[in-house]
């Protein structure tokens, strides 16, 4: 038995508007609100630093990184939290003696680890040489990105010393012949939207004994 045209576009109209009905019954109904899960503490673990000579050992959120554990629970605040991508230096610190982005590191990470923030390096009252060099040479303007480029320049001299033969670096008054191109190119992670590069650079090689 065939069916007319017709009785086609009646019945695909019936099923249209059946349909329509049908779907404006459901939203005419309030949704059923879930009930809130009940709020869980975050996982925690113990965690042993040891910062700028002194050991700390803390129980943290196993999401803290290194910078935030450094700033909100030892109060270290000299290490800056700038862009928290690792894209601007300010957070650099050193750990067992490289330099990194404290914002890119977890915290759990780095278990017995000897860290160096800006304030391990110097007080007011006796400045680290780089620290000097950088009032000598005027290596900031607004101070933000200090910390982390001094933590920086003073790791990137040990590198460059790293580089010396053995039987030189036993003689603690040779210093690493460096030019200013290399010290820029290892340098170029910390940013200074000031622009206090090329001082920053004279700073650098004067403690590196390059500049007169």
């Amino acid at each position: 038995m065939t069916t007319s045209r017709d009785d086609d576009s009646l019945l695909s109209r019936r099923g249209v508007l059946i349909a329509g009905a049908a779907g404006a019954a459901l939203t005419a109904v309030p949704p059923v609100e879930a009930a809130p899960l009940p709020a869980s503490n975050p996982p925690q673990l113990p965690v042993r630093l040891k910062v700028n000579g002194k050991r700390h050992d803390l129980r943290l959120d196993t999401r803290t990184t290194l910078l935030d554990a450094l700033r909100e629970h030892l109060h270290l605040t000299g290490t800056k939290k700038g862009c928290d991508h690792g894209q601007c230096g300010a957070c650099t610190v050193i750990v067992n003696g490289q330099r990194i982005n404290s914002c890119l590191s977890l915290a759990l990470q780095h278990n017995g680890d000897t860290i160096t923030t800006i304030e391990g390096l110097g007080t007011p009252d006796k400045l680290h040489p780089m620290q000097a060099a950088f009032v000598k040479h005027d290596g900031y303007q607004c101070g933000y990105c200090t910390p982390g480029q001094i933590c920086s320049a003073v790791a990137v001299l040990d590198e460059i010393r790293a580089g010396v033969p053995s039987h030189v670096q036993a003689d603690i008054t040779v210093k690493p012949a460096v030019t200013n191109a290399e010290l820029r190119e290892r340098m170029s992670g910390n940013i200074c939207r000031c622009g206090a590069y090329s001082n920053i650079a004279d700073a650098m090689a004067d403690v590196a004994g390059t500049r007169a």
